[in-house]
């Protein structure tokens, strides 16, 4: 659990390495998370829509209740959403940088999205389907950019020291490489 936390207690620290261990640990908590407030969602929809069926005015109430219960939980989602975006760039920055990488290393795959996302939104508004089809293109650059990154994610972090700091492992390495006694 002290891993899952520990991107929170170092939140606004780019700065420095993190290990695979911290990364993916908090992304497992996050996912958790993700999976907890989708169940919640599911249940007030589903809930509402069973109570619409046994109402007497037809439904509205219910629905009403549960458009009411699922924006309440929207609102949840968007905080939660908020409040780990910040520690999420932090983490993978500081991850990026134990395998001796810089942090612009997480535009490789948003630049391509955010930009393809865009031309795709203009392309079907001004009808250009070229626009669109090069938004696409660019989409799949980023989706290529994501996989590149899940590789540098999982790759093992610099032995020792780099220029972003000292190894968060150096007492492990210590102890590895220490001869045992006979």
């Amino acid at each position: 659990m002290e891993w899952m936390l520990l991107p929170l207690k170092r939140y606004f620290e780019f700065s420095g390495r993190s290990r695979r261990k911290e990364y993916w640990m908090f992304v497992l908590l996050q996912m958790l998370i993700w999976v907890v407030l989708t169940i919640l969602t599911v249940a007030v929809a589903g809930g509402a829509g069973m109570m619409a069926g046994a109402s007497a005015d037809g439904g509205a109430s219910g629905m009403l209740g549960a458009m009411l219960g699922m924006g309440i939980l929207g609102i949840v989602m968007m905080i939660v959403w908020l409040g780990l975006l910040v520690p999420s760039i932090a983490v993978a920055v500081r991850r990026l940088h134990d395998t001796n990488r810089s942090g612009f290393w997480l535009f490789l795959m948003a630049a391509p999205y955010i930009l393809g996302y865009i031309m795709v939104v203009v392309g079907v508004a001004s009808e250009s389907s070229t626009l669109a089809a090069v938004g696409g293109i660019l989409s799949l650059a980023g989706l290529i950019g994501a996989i590149a990154l899940l590789v540098f994610m999982c790759l093992p972090g610099t032995v020792g020291p780099n220029r972003y700091g000292a190894d968060p492992k150096a007492g492990e390495h210590m102890e590895a490489n220490a001869p045992t006694a006979i």
